[in-house]
């Protein structure tokens, strides 16, 4: 099973590394909701991670090339104004 990586590759949060994550290791966590299912997985630059299956997962249509231009936008006018 594999996962897109979800390490941020910049600073300012608007690229991921997204390459392909193998899944390590599948385990149960017990939480105040019950059982979580976990994983640990390790993409081939190195990043790895160790966490429920659900905070592991992010949405790519989230991370637009526009959503950052919209961050940068947002940046300039406050250097504007202030």
């Amino acid at each position: 099973m594999f996962l897109d990586c979800p390490e941020y590759m910049d600073r300012h949060g608007a690229a991921r590394c997204a390459l392909p994550a193998a899944v390590e290791d599948r385990y149960t966590m017990q939480s105040t909701d019950g059982l979580l299912e976990s994983v640990r997985i390790r993409c081939p630059r190195g990043h790895y991670f160790n966490g429920p299956l659900e905070s592991l997962t992010w949405d790519k249509s989230a991370c637009t090339p526009s959503g950052a231009a919209v961050i940068r936008d947002q940046g300039a006018a406050s250097r504007r104004d202030g």
